[in-house]
């Protein structure tokens, strides 16, 4: 048995598992995190998407077209777009343009995090409401009080107003281990 993100697999059943598939568009998403999510034992997924979701799948943390999926995507693996392809390359053309990405698997976790459901429960939370600055997702969410909250900001040096766009997966890491670290046990 092999531990992999603390999760045991077994391993040796098959070697460089790749999958390569158009994906409808409206099931992309729940398609790739299930993959993720299982651990299986890929090496990478290639796709074709519609470019939008392209461009959210493979965007940089703290980039501007961040989003949950994200963070989540850059987690388990090294996001790259491989091709633009425009929609005028099918016959008949679809209304959207799509583009070809490929997810390299990580092998180890790029963050240290105390627990993985509190570090998703997090990122979950900063984007609940897209507008709103971090510390507010954070609060509606329930995950810290007011006084908390702003102990989380000290001891996480992040700025006042920011969003969960504008942090690094580090970041993240960071406000997770702080939340994992401050659970009142009961």
């Amino acid at each position: 048995m092999q531990k992999k993100y603390g999760a045991e697999k077994q391993t040796g059943k098959y070697d460089q598992v790749k999958i390569v598939a158009n994906l409808p568009y409206y099931i992309t998403t729940p398609i790739i995190m299930k993959l993720l999510e299982e651990r299986l034992e890929i090496e990478h997924i290639t796709v074709m998407v519609q470019k939008e979701v392209a461009d959210r799948l493979t965007a940089k943390p703290g980039d501007k077209m961040a989003g949950a999926i994200t963070y989540s995507v850059c987690y388990y693996t090294i996001p790259k777009e491989v091709v633009f392809v425009p929609k005028n390359s099918f016959i008949p053309a679809p209304e959207v343009d799509s583009a070809v990405i490929q997810l390299q698997t990580r092998k180890e976790s790029p963050v240290a995090l105390a627990s993985e459901k509190d570090f998703f429960a997090v990122i979950k939370a900063s984007f609940m409401q897209r507008r709103k600055t971090l510390k507010n997702g954070l609060q509606n969410a329930k995950l810290f009080g007011k006084e908390e909250i702003q102990e989380l900001y000290q001891v996480c040096n992040l700025p006042e107003n920011c969003r969960g766009e504008n942090l690094s997966l580090e970041q993240f890491a960071q406000i997770a281990n702080y939340y994992t670290s401050h659970q009142k046990k009961d």
